[in-house]
């Protein structure tokens, strides 16, 4: 399943932490915006990781899940080129 994950999160020390969990799971694509290609187990346990690390009453992380047909369809203007995650191995 290919997931766009953003994140509002107040303080810097929780904030770095969960930049840092997520850039083990995906893409950073814009400051607080990553793409990840995930299993469902993946996104299960990137959810039960990012649930530990945030303060409900203050921070948010979203999930938007895109379909086959909806990802073959984002554009880009600009940035890094997105890497092909096919080609390595896990």
């Amino acid at each position: 399943m290919f997931v766009v994950i953003s994140y509002d999160i107040s303080e810097d020390k929780r904030r770095t932490k969960i930049h840092s969990i997520l850039k083990s799971y995906g893409q950073w694509i814009q400051y607080s915006v990553f793409e990840c290609d995930l299993t469902k187990t993946q996104y299960a346990k990137l959810r039960r990781r990012l649930s530990k690390q945030i303060n409900a009453e203050k921070d948010s992380i979203r999930f938007y899940f895109l379909c086959e047909c909806c990802h073959g369809k984002v554009e880009r203007i600009g940035g890094e080129m997105p890497r092909d995650c096919s080609i390595f191995l896990v």
